[in-house]
């Protein structure tokens, strides 16, 4: 008893020695951890309500039938999407939670039946109408319902499943994916269109069987290049600078006084001077192939930028759920975008709906699901986001021309045409 009594009073003592320190040093510890909380709950609350107030829009794009075009006038439309990026103050950032515009890019797989959809701020509806008329005059856009409001509020459910995950790149996120112009034959010169595989894949889905793929893309930041583009380049060049650490450097020059005391003592102090390296020639110093992906990596940089937020989620009946297309097929596809020594996608491991461990398997499951389903319906930003130029976006999202047989593809079947001029008027 007396043993308890005694361990009683040493943990209140302990609880009033806390106590007294928490009250002479909470001016210094509070103002941090409530920062966090700020910056996690109180910006994510604001920014969810400046896009919630915002109309947007879901426009369908429909390909005309006979169109020949590479997927380079798709970066027109990207380039002028770019325009939207501006400068905000911190009242606009942290209080009226202001942020740069960005649209969805969405490719979506009912039963079979592929669809192009742009989801956009209903303010720059005719920034995305005209670029795509200037480029495809007989290419049909119309405002659709959302179809994601087809679909059960939460999922899974009793009746549905679901599986899904973001997309994150293989590399660092300013090495370029394979483009359009690697997919030109070398011998006939014939465009292959990068999207053909997927929209196949995407079109043999059957009843009950969806597979939705978006990219929320917002312009970069003209800082971005000068900053993380830059460093990846100057690394690929060997001039990379390095980032010595403040403890690090105040460590190496207390060990330098403490070994070099007595030399400076009994004479008069040197300073070793630094050695320049011989630098090789950057031409002789790479190999051909480390050659090449600098020279992919500076070519890309010198392209509009843009934050790219990618996810794939497929959503079957229970009876009808088929990993084999919903998934592997899915993202056996996207693995042509990727080039070992570039860049590539692949599944991001901590949004991906599947879990190794027994512990709460089916809850943890449930969670994710339904947070990953959520996300892509409000087309949330939040998670791994890459980089992408409009090379790359008009690479991963164009208009497919007519060699895509897939009979799954919408397409305009018949084309536009301007009134007659000899039409009376009254």
């Amino acid at each position: 008893m007396d043993i308890l009594v005694s361990s009683l009073g040493e943990i209140i003592v302990s609880l009033k020695t806390a106590g007294q320190v928490f009250n002479n040093s909470w001016f210094f510890t509070l103002p941090p951890i409530f920062y966090f909380l700020f910056k996690i709950f109180w910006l994510d609350h604001i920014r969810d309500a400046y896009a919630g107030a915002a109309t947007w829009v879901l426009l369908e794009i429909i390909a005309p039938k006979n169109i020949e075009k590479s997927p380079k006038p798709m970066e027109s439309l990207y380039a002028s999407f770019s325009g939207v990026e501006k400068g905000f103050t911190t009242y606009e950032e942290n209080v009226e939670g202001m942020f740069t515009d960005y649209m969805s890019l969405e490719m979506v797989s009912n039963e079979g039946t592929v669809h192009f959809y742009i989801r956009v701020m209903k303010k720059h509806r005719h920034l995305i109408e005209a670029n795509l008329y200037a480029q495809y005059p007989d290419v049909e856009i119309i405002e659709v319902p959302d179809y994601v409001d087809n679909f059960p509020a939460v999922m899974p459910n009793a009746q549905w499943r679901i599986w899904g995950a973001d997309v994150e790149t293989t590399k660092h996120v300013a090495y370029p994916i394979r483009t359009y112009p690697s997919y030109e034959e070398t011998v006939t010169g014939t465009m292959i269109d990068p999207l053909a595989g997927l929209i196949e894949a995407m079109g043999k889905l059957g009843p009950g069987q969806h597979s939705w793929i978006q990219w929320i893309i917002a312009p970069t930041s003209p800082k971005w290049n000068s900053t993380i583009g830059k460093e990846l380049a100057e690394k690929l060049k060997g001039k990379e600078k390095k980032k010595e650490n403040l403890f690090e450097a105040l460590v190496k020059d207390i060990t330098d006084v403490l070994t070099n005391i007595f030399k400076y003592l009994s004479g008069p102090i040197e300073f070793a001077s630094e050695k320049k390296k011989d630098e090789q020639p950057l031409d002789t110093r790479l190999s051909p192939m480390e050659r090449d992906v600098l020279k992919a990596v500076e070519t890309n940089l010198g392209k509009v930028q843009f934050h790219v937020k990618g996810r794939c989620i497929y959503v079957a009946k229970r009876e009808n759920f088929d990993m084999s297309l919903g998934v592997s097929a899915i993202w056996g596809a996207m693995k042509q975008f990727g080039d070992d020594n570039l860049n590539g996608f692949k599944p991001e491991g901590e949004s991906k709906t599947s879990k190794h461990y027994d512990i709460f398997k089916k809850e943890r499951l449930d969670y994710s699901q339904r947070k990953l389903y959520r996300r892509y319906k409000s087309r949330s930003k939040d998670g791994f986001q890459t980089v992408m130029s409009t090379e790359e976006l008009a690479t991963v999202f164009h208009l497919p021309d007519m060699n895509v047989l897939a009979p799954s593809m919408s397409r305009v079947e018949a084309k536009r045409g301007g009134a007659p001029s000899n039409l009376p008027i009254e």
